[in-house]
């Protein structure tokens, strides 16, 4: 009977040291979860030598590591087409990885790779632009209203009357497309407004320079300048021809900010397009990833900032920074969809 009882306490002792050691190991492992790293990030590029672009990696790359739940970021970053981004996304799916943030070249060419990934379980995002996969998320800015609300700015400075060069993108391109829907909008509203000149810059700000100043030079008359971010070269375009400054649309680039506020007589106006939509683009991957639910396209509503308003003025000087790369854009942060700090964020290291 005693041995009984001696043997009864060794086995409720040994369930309890059992179970305490369960707890602990329960209790360990979702202190560790919260920071447990086990997904691997892709993010496919086609334009490089571009701030804007580089600004956008670096924004997946700060958010993947604030998540603590990215083991590591992939990336394929080269100049191309639809081919080189399709040979580039089946590339990253073989690598292993578990969600792919994109810029895309096409809205549609990709589509076929994108339903490969999905068959295989690999989350999409595209960035910046939009893709008409049914299987893939969006996070881009309004571009149709990027464009018409520039061109709405410029054309009503102008009085309604004018000469405008109307300074696009990559051809073909979505973020392109939209754009230049936007901007013909706003022109069936002002009939005597005349685009004397359309080029394709291809996001390249000293293509875009360049461009403006053979223009210039050429003697056509440019009474405005609508660009579709390539914008404080222009500038710099119009005092190395010594031709008077006329309005200029420009994005919120940090070296256009600073003209904006600096170069006397000088009026012009910024279109918001943060590239931290890279951000918001790897927080909806890693998300999904969680299992969670996101919405199919977040679509940031671009500001305008003219730098003769109270309100623009203020935007501007808040938003620029003397420390920042020239083509960098001004908005650091996407709330709610970004959580890194503004040292990772230029740290551009990944996990």
């Amino acid at each position: 009977m005693r041995f009984r009882s001696s043997g009864a306490r060794w086995v409720v002792a040994l369930v309890a040291l059992a179970t305490a050691a369960v707890v602990a190991a329960v209790t360990a492992s979702a202190k560790s979860g919260k920071t447990q790293a086990k997904y691997v990030l892709g993010v496919s590029n086609t334009l490089v030598g571009n701030g804007w672009r580089e600004e956008m990696i670096c924004s997946v790359k700060a958010q993947a590591r604030a998540s603590g739940k990215v083991s590591s970021v992939k990336i394929a970053n080269r100049n191309g087409g639809p081919a080189e981004q399709n040979a580039d996304l089946r590339n990253l799916i073989s690598a292993g990885a578990n969600a792919i943030v994109i810029n895309p070249s096409s809205p549609s060419a990709l589509n076929g790779v994108i339903a490969q990934a999905a068959a295989r379980g690999v989350k999409v995002v595209s960035v910046d632009q939009r893709v008409t996969a049914p299987q893939a998320y969006n996070a881009t800015n309004d571009q149709v209203a990027y464009g018409r609300l520039g061109a709405l700015w410029l054309f009503k400075r102008l009085g309604g009357k004018g000469n405008v060069v109307e300074m696009r993108g990559i051809a073909g391109v979505p973020a392109d497309t939209d754009r230049h829907t936007g901007f013909r909008q706003a022109l069936k509203r002002y009939p005597g407004i005349h685009v004397v000149k359309s080029t394709f810059t291809g996001w390249q700000f000293a293509t875009g320079g360049k461009q403006i100043l053979d223009i210039l030079n050429s003697g056509v008359k440019v009474d405005g300048v609508w660009t579709s971010g390539i914008d404080y070269t222009i500038v710099n375009a119009f005092r190395t021809a010594h031709k008077k400054l006329v309005p200029i649309v420009g994005a919120d680039n940090n070296q256009f900010l600073k003209q904006l506020m600096t170069v006397k007589g000088f009026r012009g106006a910024a279109v918001t397009n943060p590239a931290t939509i890279g951000g918001v683009g790897a927080a909806m991957a890693i998300k999904l990833l969680d299992g969670k639910s996101v919405p199919k396209w977040v679509k940031l509503k671009p500001q305008v900032w003219d730098n003769k308003t109270a309100f623009g003025k203020k935007q501007i000087k808040a938003n620029y920074s003397p420390s920042r790369p020239p083509t960098y854009s001004a908005r650091l942060q996407v709330k709610p969809w970004t959580t890194y700090t503004t040292k990772q964020l230029f740290s551009c290291k990944g996990p």
